[in-house]
């Protein structure tokens, strides 16, 4: 049984934050503050929808330039996969395994198959939170 399982179902809720709710930067805070003892930031709840693009886009850039996330070339279990979604990179999701992340689409969290040619082709990198142990 794999840690992911406690996360599968919760519902899609826009820049939510708790069991009951969340979208995909949700789901990585929860799962890191449950699973990790890390607390994430939350960003700011009152946001519009549209911009939760501009969180992403804040994540990598702050690894970029030697903040928190470092860029990885081979993703391990809490790792965030980061996947282009139209032009911007604004999907995130959680390495499970070497097949499988635990996201959440509109649908609800769940596993995906990362090999799958829909996550191939807009995978654009994998990031490891440098806090963790």
């Amino acid at each position: 049984m794999s840690w992911s399982n406690a996360y599968i179902g919760l519902p899609h809720v826009a820049f939510g934050r708790e069991r009951d709710g969340c979208d995909c930067w949700g789901l990585v805070r929860l799962v890191y503050r449950e699973q990790l003892g890390i607390d994430l930031p939350a960003y700011a709840p009152a946001r519009a929808c549209a911009l939760e693009e501009a969180e992403i886009e804040a994540l990598i850039g702050t690894a970029v330039i030697g903040g928190d996330w470092v860029q990885v070339a081979r993703p391990e279990a809490f790792d965030v996969l980061v996947f282009r979604r139209g032009g911007y990179r604004s999907h995130i999701g959680l390495v499970v395994d070497a097949r499988f992340m635990l996201h959440s689409p509109e649908t609800g969290s769940a596993l995906a198959d990362i090999t799958a040619p829909r996550w191939r082709s807009r995978f654009e990198g994998a990031w490891r939170f440098r806090g963790r142990a």
